[in-house]
């Protein structure tokens, strides 16, 4: 069973960008946007980029501090105005091999973001209403 709910799983595979945070050495928060993909067998978010992922900061940071916080968010409507997106706190596993799988062109470094916390809007429910629980 998925940490996830079938509407948080649904919202994932249809998007293909967010936004990861991470913090560097001085705990200062970095936030950058970057390809993912949600991946069932692991029940995990896979990240992974191009040309250099592994002499990025957040690849730097995430040596050093596991901890992350991912988002993915979209507008479905400006009038009414309806927003849906979903925040994911966890622990970021650093894998030498793997990115290559995630699309063509990708190095082959990647982060596996295994969830701690999750808080969605829009995607179960009331798009005013977020929904939060930890998962272990």
């Amino acid at each position: 069973m998925s940490v996830f709910t079938p509407a948080e799983i649904e919202y994932l595979t249809s998007q293909r960008l967010g936004r990861i945070a991470t913090a560097g050495a001085n705990n200062q928060p970095h936030v950058m946007p970057v390809s993912f993909r949600f991946n069932p067998t692991e029940d995990s978010i896979d990240v992974g980029g191009h040309g250099g992922f592994a002499k990025r900061k957040k690849y730097r940071d995430l040596l050093a501090n596991s901890r992350v916080a991912f988002v993915v968010d979209d507008i479905v409507s400006v009038n009414p105005w309806q927003v849906r997106g979903i925040e994911i706190r966890g622990v970021a596993e650093v894998l030498p091999t793997g990115g290559t799988e995630l699309g063509p062109g990708f190095d082959p470094e990647m982060f596996r973001i295994r969830p701690k916390r999750i808080v969605g809007w829009g995607i179960d429910g009331s798009p005013f209403q977020p929904n939060s629980r930890s998962v272990v």
